[in-house]
């Protein structure tokens, strides 16, 4: 028997994590998908062709050098993440609901990071010790290794959030408002039925 989703009230963020959740998760998935590419490229160039640093700028930055050291762009590129985690939220239930959380929260240090490069990159403050736009972390750990090491602290749940969200248990499928749990019928007596997840 089908779980019927329960209704929404009105409005953009309901319309998200309800009847269009799943496409805006969807469109979510592959911006970040892109984002790790650029990081992935990137590690290539460097560690497997044996690039210097300075010259291994991902895909699009090898036509647009400009982008891999604009700190607009990759603030901007946070905050879109830290956005697109609180916006998308609401749609999770359950053990997906606590994972997507986790990604939340790890993204707004990110973001919080992010911010302390660009106010650097626009002012003269500097960490003692540091001549560039340096984030706290990246005072230990090179920024490259930092960057593939913060976009997986926050993609591995993301990721984890997704499988549970699209396999929930009963309980969750009951909470749910969108139609974004995998469904499969089943025959039995030559009726279908719903399973109640993986």
């Amino acid at each position: 028997m089908a779980i019927a989703a329960k209704p929404a009230p009105p409005g953009l963020l309901s319309s998200l994590n309800g009847r269009f959740h799943r496409t805006a998760l969807t469109v979510y998935m592959v911006v970040v998908l892109a984002h790790w590419a650029e990081h992935l490229v990137q590690a290539y160039q460097i560690w497997v062709l044996g690039w210097p640093r300075p010259q291994a700028r991902g895909v699009l930055g090898m036509p647009f050098p400009w982008l891999v050291s604009s700190e607009w762009l990759h603030y901007g590129y946070a905050i879109l993440m830290l956005i697109g985690l609180f916006l998308l939220r609401r749609g999770f239930t359950g053990r997906g609901n606590a994972w997507w959380t986790v990604a939340l929260a790890l993204q707004f240090w990110h973001h919080i990071e992010h911010a302390l490069l660009l106010i650097q990159a626009h002012s003269s403050f500097r960490f003692p010790g540091t001549t560039v736009p340096t984030s706290l972390l990246q005072l230990v750990v090179p920024r490259v290794e930092l960057h593939l090491f913060y976009n997986s602290v926050v993609f591995i749940p993301m990721l984890i959030a997704v499988y549970l969200h699209m396999r929930p248990s009963t309980m969750e499928r009951a909470a749910m408002a969108c139609g974004c749990a995998r469904r499969t019928g089943r025959v039995s007596l030559g009726r279908p039925t719903l399973a109640t997840g993986d």
